[in-house]
């Protein structure tokens, strides 16, 4: 939804500074997962601390595709990279987030985590496997920018529980809108 609505809206003001990152997008990549890894392993122990890094690792999440496309560097490789080390990182934080529950003793919250974790893939799963069959399938209300606001305002607030209610909802909902979305689109389709 923030993706279909703002798409590149922070490549005209940070057009300047992309163009003087001499660093190749995928090295950008890489270092924004190893953030959210790091991210991953302070959240059972310090939350707060734990979601900086996941707003610092997003900022180099949103970096690596303007510095990308301002430079003239976007590839194939590039975009598929970013796509499987999103995956990773969504497994790293919503493990983490279980985890920390797990350890409080908030087995729901873990549990809500993992249920999250499971229809975040299924988005993502839906999209790719929509592209497969030829179609465009980038709808619905829980995509990864929002999923990734939300854990960082969880993470700050302590609100943990209550925003992965709305996540667990919201992902699923998210889920059986892109199936209606290209049932929609194949509904009519006729290969020749």
């Amino acid at each position: 939804m923030i993706s279909a609505r703002l798409g590149h809206f922070f490549d005209a003001p940070l057009k300047n500074f992309a163009k003087h990152i001499p660093f190749n997008p995928n090295v950008i990549t890489i270092f924004g997962f190893i953030l959210t890894i790091a991210a991953a392993f302070v959240i059972p122990k310090n939350l707060k601390l734990g979601g900086l890094l996941i707003l610092l690792a997003g900022f180099f999440d949103m970096l690596d595709g303007i510095v990308a496309r301002v430079n003239g560097k976007a590839t194939k490789f590039g975009a598929f990279l970013d796509s499987v080390l999103d995956r990773y990182s969504d497994a790293f934080l919503f493990l983490s987030f279980s985890w920390y529950l797990a350890a409080i003793g908030n087995h729901l919250g873990a549990f809500l985590s993992l249920g999250t974790l499971v229809g975040a893939f299924l988005i993502s799963y839906a999209r790719a496997r929509a592209e497969g069959l030829g179609q465009d399938c980038k709808t619905g209300l829980m995509e990864r920018p929002e999923r990734i606001i939300l854990l960082i305002f969880a993470a700050l607030t302590g609100w943990i529980v209550p925003i992965l209610w709305i996540m667990l909802f919201l992902t699923h909902i998210t889920v059986l809108q892109r199936i209606y979305h290209v049932r929609k689109l194949l509904k009519n389709y006729n290969p020749k």
